[in-house]
């Protein structure tokens, strides 16, 4: 629930997201560790096409990392708003995010308004 004074998610609500930011946490790191041992695999290449087929899954797995890494970024900071008391809160508005918005999406840090106005910013320019 969130707090309309505050902005904050308080309560049974707050513990959920935390623990399932934790969990998403771990799997991401999971996977990143997977995808880093990948790399010795990969290195093992014959022919033309196994070159090929090496270059691709590389160009595959650093897009892979990169998005894991910007979630992971991204729950890091969730987690570190929690901790200080300013989880729930637009990082560019100061208004409060929606609890729906925050169900569906706990790492989320710009309340909806907010956050359309960045993405509209990046496919215009």
């Amino acid at each position: 629930m969130v707090d309309a004074k505050k902005g904050v998610v308080s309560g049974k609500n707050l513990e959920h997201i935390k623990k399932s930011l934790l969990e998403r946490k771990k799997e991401l790191e999971d996977q990143l560790a997977d995808l880093y041992q990948m790399k010795g695999v990969m290195g093992e290449v014959q022919d033309a096409g196994d070159q090929a087929q090496s270059l691709s899954l590389e160009t595959l797995k650093i897009s892979l990392q990169d998005n894991e890494m910007a979630e992971y970024n991204m729950i890091g900071q969730a987690l570190r708003m929690i901790e200080d008391g300013t989880y729930g809160m637009c990082i560019e508005c100061g208004q409060p995010i929606a609890e729906r918005r925050l169900k569906s999406y706990p790492n989320a840090t710009r309340c909806l308004i907010c956050q359309e106005g960045i993405e509209d910013g990046r496919r215009e320019g």
